[in-house]
């Protein structure tokens, strides 16, 4: 990795921000997991439904396909942001410090570079949404899809925390059954009712995925189960607070022992 950084204080630095990107995109095994499965699990689960079958404005296929797009953003960006686990294993965050990039501006790359990783799976997923009979209306469809890529950015919250936490290249192995988990848990993948809907209302991608979907079914879920959007919000809001400041103590306490 370049050490050539020409950065200023706290701020963005477009040139780590830019090998950031290089090095991502060069790691075939991360662009599979990331971008590939996503969409593969939507042809698998959401293509094969009629696509006369309906939910709120769209088909049944749309909605899979918000689901899985944002899953997709959402281990993006947080896989993204954990990477600073093996680079502080690697003593790069200590060289790091040696630059004027501070604290705050090597956080503030990581962010950007989650989100724009993120995008990835949401544009590859909307593309094999359009071709593969997933319907709605176009602002719909756009305001659903901007939606769940700027959801993921609670998770490059969390991924950051887990990476400061555990310092190994298993933050990533962990993260990845630490989000199947929360998917399964939180409406994503499989349509829940009753008092597994419940349960779900507390969980930290319950809120994003719901507010992902709102434009398309106004938070009724396909059991006919109406949730109401204050309900989303306040989820979101909480999680995101909470990702927050455990993204900032974890990390700051980490760097401090370095």
């Amino acid at each position: 990795m370049s050490t050539n950084l020409t950065l200023s204080g706290s701020a963005i630095s477009t040139v780590y921000l830019r090998n950031d990107v290089r090095r991502v995109l060069r790691n075939r095994r991360a662009m599979i997991l990331t971008v590939g499965m996503p969409a593969l699990l939507y042809l698998v689960f959401g293509a094969t439904q009629s696509s006369k079958d309906s939910i709120g404005s769209g088909n049944v296929a749309f909605y899979v396909l918000v689901g899985m797009a944002l899953y997709g953003a959402v281990l993006a960006a947080a896989s993204n942001a954990a990477s600073v686990s093996i680079e502080q294993q690697s003593g790069w965050t200590r060289t790091l410090m040696m630059t004027p990039l501070r604290p705050a501006g090597y956080v503030s790359t990581k962010v950007a570079l989650a989100l724009a990783m993120s995008a990835l799976p949401v544009m590859v997923l909307a593309v094999v949404g359009v071709a593969s009979g997933a319907r709605a209306g176009v602002g719909t469809f756009v305001v659903c899809m901007l939606l769940a890529w700027l959801g993921s950015a609670l998770f490059a919250a969390l991924g950051l925390a887990l990476g400061s936490i555990l310092k190994s290249e298993g933050a990533m192995q962990a993260l990845g059954g630490v989000l199947a988990l929360l998917a399964f848990a939180g409406n994503v993948f499989v349509p829940l009712n009753g008092v597994m809907l419940r349960i779900a209302e507390f969980t930290p991608m319950f809120g994003v995925v719901s507010l992902a979907r709102y434009p398309l079914d106004h938070g009724v879920t396909v059991y006919g189960t109406s949730i109401p959007l204050a309900i989303i919000i306040a989820n979101v809001v909480f999680w995101a607070a909470a990702f927050a400041v455990a993204a900032s103590y974890f990390y700051n306490r980490s760097t401090q022992r370095q």
